[in-house]
């Protein structure tokens, strides 16, 4: 029954970066594992990044390692993608999901916030 927002989406230039935040409803929020996919139209829903309920291990999609990091604020309950060093192949819909099965299988997302790469 958790609730997720996403927001920190825009129109950014092939090089740049931009911060995505998740913001969580729910007292449980540490106890989940979380994740962040990613899908274009007309495309196939892609993982970008999970990390383990209290931040002791994360994952990343090889298209993406390198120049992004998950993390997450137990306290606040929130959760960040940080994106460096974008691409327009990077063009997408991201959302903020909870795991169900690590590292990307998910039982509950949010609405997704939009980020548009230009080269």
């Amino acid at each position: 029954q958790v609730q997720l927002v996403e927001s920190g989406g825009g129109l950014v230039q092939a090089g740049g970066s931009l911060r995505l935040s998740c913001a969580a409803s729910g007292r449980t929020f540490s106890m989940y594992a979380m994740g962040w996919f990613r899908q274009a139209p007309g495309k196939e829903r892609d993982s970008v990044a999970a990390i383990r309920s209290r931040g002791s291990s994360t994952y990343y999609a090889d298209s993406v390692k390198g120049r992004f990091t998950i993390s997450r604020d137990n306290a606040k309950n929130m959760v960040y993608l940080q994106m460096n060093s974008l691409k327009p192949e990077d063009t997408a819909a991201y959302y903020c999901a909870v795991l169900k099965s690590w590292p990307y299988e998910y039982n509950y997302w949010g609405q997704g916030t939009q980020v548009t790469v230009s080269s």
